[in-house]
């Protein structure tokens, strides 16, 4: 069982890289052979927190695509475009800078998915209204909101997993990550400009035209807009307060889309339009695949083979896990790795006296949270980015964004490896 499903996950990944076939009908195919050889079964791929669909992460994509649906209608992505570009004074490396800082931030308190959700409409409407490439500004943002996100215990949904299992609060993730984090953005924002120094073409009058716009003008319903901006503000500051109030993000998100629907004049139709149904699907399938082999015990008997060949030796392990949760973070998605890992990473920690052993959780929240901008499917903002892109008529390639995610990421775990090592070891 375990040959068959190492197989079909290869055998879809490879056709997933070369992009031959739509990936939700990769997924849905990969995941649909996995039900059928009885790898995984109902039970498992449906209901099972460990080795199932996580369906937090399904319906809180849903919610959130549905609130920001809604906000769409009321121009508030064409403010926020025409403020941005103008505050740039239509210089694009200014404006990449910009959007990146503006991301990271908002990942700091939303979670990554939510964040990229925002701002990549935004992102159109600006890259349209300069002239500019779109595609290098959306994978900026996506590597961005993995990277801010990595700050706070909201910020990815790994970093939940991370807490819940650790005992770990929101404070703590603050303390022990941000600072790096803050480093880690300072570097992406310089590498930007080595990365996607291509797409800087300098449009003087179109930026004249922008710089002449106001912004103001582009809101188009205000009662709508302050209806929507409250609901999204009770949510984020529900997003903040987890550890106290207890809701699930994915509650949260369908409580506030839910709200939005039934108070507003926006009709069911109107909201639902614009929910990327095929990513949410692949999502799924993506799930069920990853779970075949956590049933298996694939994951784990890696994952276990590393932690043996470490015990006792804290700076190694934390290495390994570090730079191993990196590079398995870039072919998996990021959620289900952690899921698999964190009771692992448990047992570690205990061997140690004291908090000695609590680097490893920090090892596994980086490598995880920052390894998943390797590759297109790495991390759950990464697809819904993806599937932004091609409904929008930009399509992003499996290898356009893993030939830039490579880079970043080598480049951030590189950073963050002495930041570990200097203060926790």
């Amino acid at each position: 069982m375990a040959a068959a499903a190492i197989a079909i996950f290869v055998v879809a990944y490879v056709l997933i890289a070369s992009e031959k076939i739509h990936r939700t009908a990769v997924a849905l195919g990969g995941a649909g052979l996995m039900l059928l050889l009885h790898i995984a079964d109902a039970e498992s791929a449906f209901f099972s927190e460990e080795t199932g669909i996580d369906w937090n992460v399904i319906f809180l994509l849903l919610g959130m695509m549905v609130i920001v649906s809604v906000l769409r209608q009321t121009g508030v992505f064409e403010f926020v475009a025409i403020w941005a570009a103008k505050r740039a004074r239509g210089k694009p490396y200014r404006l990449m800078v910009m959007l990146v800082l503006i991301t990271a931030f908002a990942s700091a308190l939303l979670d990554n998915v939510t964040t990229v959700l925002l701002i990549a409409p935004v992102t159109f409407l600006v890259c349209e209204r300069l002239g500019l490439k779109v595609v290098p500004y959306l994978i900026a943002e996506v590597m961005a909101s993995n990277i801010g996100g990595t700050a706070t215990l909201v910020g990815d949904p790994p970093n939940i997993i991370i807490a819940s299992r650790a005992g770990l609060s929101f404070n703590d993730f603050l303390v022990h990550l941000a600072p790096l984090v803050l480093v880690l953005i300072a570097v992406f924002c310089l590498l930007c400009r080595v990365l996607f120094r291509s797409a800087f073409q300098y449009d003087p009058e179109r930026a004249k035209e922008v710089m002449s716009l106001n912004e103001r003008e582009a809101i188009t319903d205000r009662r709508l807009l302050w209806q929507g901006l409250a609901v999204l503000g009770v949510v984020v500051v529900a997003f903040v307060l987890h550890p106290v109030l207890h809701y699930e993000p994915s509650v949260v998100a369908l409580l506030g889309a839910g709200l939005l629907v039934a108070a507003t004049k926006v009709t069911t139709e109107d909201a639902l339009r614009e929910v990327e149904w095929p990513t949410l699907v692949f999502f799924a399938g993506l799930f069920v695949m990853v779970g075949g082999l956590v049933e298996t015990g694939v994951i784990g008997e890696v994952s276990s083979f590393a932690a043996e060949q470490t015990e006792g030796r804290l700076g190694l392990a934390s290495m390994v896990l570090l730079w191993g949760s990196a590079v398995i973070s870039a072919i998996v998605d990021n959620i289900p790795y952690v899921a698999t890992m964190s009771p692992i990473v448990a047992d570690l920690v205990q061997g140690y006296p004291g908090d000695e052993g609590q680097v490893l959780w920090w090892a596994l929240a980086l490598g995880a949270d920052l390894g998943g901008n390797a590759t297109a499917i790495g991390a759950s903002a990464n697809v819904v980015v993806l599937g932004i892109a091609a409904r929008n008529g930009a399509p992003i390639s499996f290898w356009h964004f893993t030939k830039y995610g490579i880079v970043a990421t080598v480049a951030m775990i590189a950073l963050a490896t002495p930041y570990l090592w200097l203060r926790y070891l």
